[in-house]
């Protein structure tokens, strides 16, 4: 992972199937585009038994059995754990996608949803003990933890780590995809949501039967990083002040104030940096719904921001939607308009090790200090790039802050800037300049 891009597959909806044979035939042109880790969201099968439709009502609720049939349910209300969906195919299928990833040299990992199952899982009824019970008995639906009231997740159970066996089930069932399957590791949902000493089990035993192991965790939890748990964890707060320039509420002065909390709370790891993920796009709105026209600018930063740069699927497209999320939903792939784009992204990320992530990488040095431009350069072993960003809506200069002679990523034109001389940038404007030794 020291030179990783991530591309996030909805596999529901990247092909009208939306089932691993469709998947599979997008992963040369992934490839091409620079992806290396494909994290496919929760490929196991999903519950019948209060199945989520829309609002409150269950799919069992809906009278009309052709319009029962639109709503599929969540993906993260899990039936089993070791098997896969058959509306995406057999674990064959799943197998022959894996392996032709390997043939790219790609990796795989699979989401994994460790909080909660669904209401037909055969825990429910074998060992009922292994989840949240109410004062009467009855297994509860999850509980906020900030507000100790339901989520509104009620097609799902929630589980109980008091409950060692259940823990041990759980590793069992992970080492099963490690072991049998062969996949390369797990992003885990709500990572921050299940006790830290489950995930210090889980890393030692899991890095034990394939030292290759990736382990992404859904958090902003210092301690899922600072254990050595997990590899890498969320960029969510980092996110959010994105969202937050991008809508004029903050500035590109606020990132360093950023950068120096987070330094002060994180001794081990790196985040993952993104624009756009099936929560944020299915909830939050698209890119272009969050960012309008900065949505490239910050892509930009995600990539050459310290940390590994994730690609949710269709951004490459691009795609102006929202996709449902509990009903079959196709991208509708058919342009690629931005996958040039993002593969210059990609490229320069593997080649520059500038760019590459954690200790690999270049440690971020600030150029000028602007209100609302936001320029640093990152080295490492005679590789360099340097990064400015106008992360505003209005035209702004700066002063080069030294010569410069260096190429443009983007146009392959070179770049000589004298120090002092004034440059202007227009609105969300962004410049990538490069030097690598090779």
């Amino acid at each position: 992972a020291k030179n990783a891009t991530i591309y996030e597959a909805n596999v529901r909806h990247m092909t009208d199937k939306g089932d691993f044979k469709g998947l599979e035939d997008h992963l040369p042109r992934l490839k091409d585009m620079g992806i290396d880790i494909v994290w496919l969201m929760p490929v196991h099968p999903i519950s019948e038994v209060k199945r989520k439709a829309t609002g409150d009502l269950f799919a069992s609720d809906i009278e009309d059995p052709e319009e029962r049939k639109k709503y599929l349910g969540s993906p993260y209300s899990v039936a089993d754990y070791e098997a896969v969906n058959p509306d995406m195919g057999t674990m064959d299928d799943f197998k022959s996608m894996l392996a032709r990833a390997h043939e790219l040299g790609m990796k795989i990992i699979i989401d994994w949803v460790p909080n909660h199952t669904g209401w037909d899982h055969a825990w429910i009824t074998d060992h009922p003990e292994w989840y949240t019970q109410d004062s009467l008995g009855n297994i509860i639906d999850p509980i906020d933890y900030n507000t100790g009231e339901p989520w509104g997740w009620t097609d799902v159970a929630d589980l109980n780590y008091d409950n060692q066996d259940m823990r041990d089930s759980m590793i069992s069932a992970l080492k099963f995809w490690i072991n049998d399957v062969g996949i390369d590791g797990f992003r885990m949902d709500v990572a921050h949501g299940v006790p830290q000493d489950f995930w210090d089990k889980v890393a030692v035993e899991l890095v034990q039967d394939n030292p290759e192991i990736f382990l992404l965790a859904e958090s902003a939890r210092p301690d899922n990083l600072n254990n050595k748990s997990f590899h890498v964890d969320y960029g969510w707060p980092f996110h959010h002040l994105m969202n937050e320039i991008a809508r004029g509420e903050k500035k590109a002065s606020d990132i360093d104030p950023w950068i120096a909390a987070d330094d002060s709370i994180y001794t081990e790891g790196f985040h993952m940096n993104f624009t756009s993920n099936h929560d944020e796009n299915s909830w939050a709105g698209t890119v272009f719904e969050r960012m309008e026209d900065s949505h490239k600018c910050f892509a930009v930063l995600s990539v050459c921001f310290e940390g590994m740069p994730l690609l949710y699927s269709g951004m490459e497209e691009p795609m102006r939607k929202r996709l449902r999320f509990f009903t079959k939903d196709t991208i509708g792939f058919k342009d690629y308009a931005y996958a040039d784009f993002y593969k210059t992204l990609f490229d320069l990320k593997h080649a520059n090790q500038a760019l590459w992530n954690g200790n690999y990488g270049g440690e971020l040095v600030k150029l000028f200090d602007h209100e609302n431009i936001y320029a640093f350069e990152r080295s490492k072993n005679g590789d360099r790039i340097v990064c400015i960003l106008n992360l505003s809506s209005e035209e702004q200069k700066f002063n080069a802050a030294t010569d410069t002679e260096m190429t443009d990523v983007f146009s392959g034109e070179t770049i000589n800037w004298a120090k002092d001389e004034e440059v202007s940038m227009g609105a969300w404007e962004y410049i990538v300049l490069s030097k690598t030794q090779n």
